[in-house]
């Protein structure tokens, strides 16, 4: 008895097995089941390739608009415009990429509805409980709007100090002149200054012994300044006069108007130049 129940045990596994290959056979040689499979993934790759042409299109069309000599023509900053572009060039892939997702959903008969409410009512538990990135978002966006700064700018803020490398609608990166990246969300610039924005003046205080008299010293310092040439200089330096006494010595301070970021090279020049002509003057005298 056990022996006949054990064989139609089998008998049934065979017979469920075959009956199971049979549709496997049946699914794998319907043509129809093929034929829309080859639809669907038709679908979805012109739906990529279209999605991929149409925002090179309009990333070509952002670069024509933000193009350098165009911003020359209207009048607009060059970093700011290239910022802009950036920017402009990410928001398009998000949205052109968010909506090639939901095309290729759409061809897998998934509802795409729900998933708009869904994400809706997701995103506003997000905007709850997330304060901070919408305020940096929003930060980053009038940041840019209201052209604070751009790449390429250097700027202070708090205690970070360099140049603009990047400008997301979330952070910014900053550079120093050491090396050293600083990543700042863009809520934290509550008060930021702009390095890059007008002509700067250098202010340079050099310290001089009682040696020679005051109108020598000036005539001296003026014949340098007057001498020295360089791109970074729009104006010839100015001698200001003594900026202050002491026991020994005195300080005297000059002025040089020079394009932005080039203060540190500025002084830098002066100090050399009056320096070898101090020590000329000092080798004539002793000799």
């Amino acid at each position: 008895m056990r022996a006949f129940n054990r064989l139609e045990q089998e008998i049934a596994a065979g017979n469920m097995w075959n009956e199971f290959t049979n549709q496997v056979w049946d699914y794998v040689r319907d043509t129809k089941m093929w034929t829309d499979a080859s639809m669907v993934l038709l679908r979805i790759i012109l739906i990529f390739i279209i999605s991929r042409l149409v925002l090179m299109v309009v990333n070509r069309f952002i670069d024509h608009v933000t193009n350098m000599k165009k911003s020359k023509r209207l009048k607009l900053r060059t970093r700011r415009v290239q910022t802009m572009g950036r920017l402009l060039k990410n928001t398009a892939s998000y949205i052109f990429n968010f909506i090639a997702i939901l095309l290729i959903l759409g061809e897998f008969h998934i509802q795409i509805a729900p998933l708009l409410a869904g994400a809706g009512v997701i995103g506003l538990a997000i905007g709850f409980g997330a304060q901070s990135l919408v305020k940096d978002v929003i930060t980053g966006f009038f940041i840019i709007l209201e052209d604070q700064f751009a790449v390429g700018d250097v700027i202070q803020t708090k205690d970070f100090k360099g140049t603009v490398e990047m400008i997301g609608l979330r952070a910014t990166r900053i550079r120093n002149w050491t090396g050293e990246v600083h990543i700042i969300p863009n809520g934290l610039f509550n008060e930021v200054t702009n390095f890059s924005v007008n002509p700067l003046l250098a202010v340079i205080d050099i310290t001089i012994p009682y040696e020679k008299s005051i109108e020598e010293l000036m005539s001296t310092i003026r014949t340098v300044l007057n001498q020295i040439s360089d791109n970074n200089i729009t104006a010839t330096p100015e001698v200001l006069g003594i900026q202050a006494l002491a026991l020994n010595q005195m300080t005297i301070r000059i002025t040089a108007r020079c394009k932005p970021n080039t203060m540190g090279e500025v002084t830098r020049l002066i100090n050399t130049e009056l320096k070898k002509a101090f020590e000329l003057n000092r080798t004539e005298a002793t000799s």
